[in-house]
């Protein structure tokens, strides 16, 4: 009976080396020269290169890519937050007329695909006189990360003991009172895990600029990353240096905050 573990621990272990394997390769191929990566896939670097970081950076104008995928992410994360706070309240909390079908659509909403809309986006858009802003770029990432961001915001809310929303209408609190200061803070690991999400996909999303933004100077970074490696087929260190500036913003991130991330995915199954 103590042996049985080994196996499944042996399967975790395998998995996450076939994971973390094609990540290592990159980053030690964008240290490297082209003289080293002709030696061999797996042969590690004579030293830490970085001129394939910093080449990478001036020739793919990764300085401009980057601040704008900045731009985007934060007033996503934001206000897709706080818009979510308040329709979860509305959805976990409240009786609404019709919340059902409201639900049924956030749901709908949260599976439709981005390339189902994104022609009549485009053009609605283009009629407000939208696209090449990065308005184009924050407010629909906002709209689709509302049904999510909702749900979530309400199932976390239901999951808070009734007796304390209860003992906090005794009092005599307002409904701005319990929510901002009775049940936000009791979510709070749930939104930072959904804030870590929502960071993710935001710094991921790759139709909804590409589509709606053909400018150089508001191009993020997923898309800078495109045009980059079209003229980038020959210097593969380079191009994985690139790649790697795409990628350690979001590997950061989830180091930082993965303690909170994991205590909010796994607070719904301790209640």
């Amino acid at each position: 009976m103590r042996g049985t573990p080994l196996f499944p621990r042996a399967m975790i272990w395998l998995i996450a080396l076939m994971t973390i394997l094609p990540f290592l390769m990159a980053l030690m191929t964008s240290f490297k020269t082209q003289m080293e990566l002709f030696q061999g896939v797996f042969t590690l670097p004579s030293s830490l290169n970085f001129s394939n970081y910093v080449t990478a950076w001036h020739q793919g104008h990764f300085n401009t890519y980057f601040m704008n995928s900045v731009i985007v992410v934060f007033p996503v994360v934001i206000c897709s937050i706080l818009l979510g706070i308040l329709a979860g309240f509305g959805f976990g909390m409240l009786k609404i007329p019709g919340k059902k079908l409201l639900a049924t659509l956030l749901a709908l909403g949260m599976v439709l695909p981005s390339e189902a809309f994104i022609i009549p986006l485009y053009h609605e858009l283009r009629w407000m006189g939208l696209t090449n802003t990065y308005l184009a770029l924050i407010l629909p990432q906002i709209a689709l990360s509302l049904p999510f961001t909702t749900l979530m915001i309400a199932t976390a809310f239901q999951q808070i003991p009734k007796e304390l929303i209860e003992a906090s209408v005794m009092d005599g609190a307002s409904r701005a009172k319990i929510l901002w200061g009775i049940l936000v803070p009791a979510i709070w690991p749930t939104l930072s895990t959904l804030a870590l999400l929502l960071f993710i996909w935001t710094w991921n999303e790759f139709l909804i600029p590409l589509i709606l933004v053909n400018k150089d100077e508001l191009r993020t970074l997923p898309i800078g990353m495109m045009f980059f490696q079209n003229k980038n087929t020959i210097d593969i260190p380079v191009l994985m240096a690139g790649a790697m500036i795409v990628i350690l913003p979001l590997l950061a991130i989830f180091l930082v905050f993965q303690r909170k991330f994991i205590s909010g995915v796994t607070e719904g199954a301790v209640k």
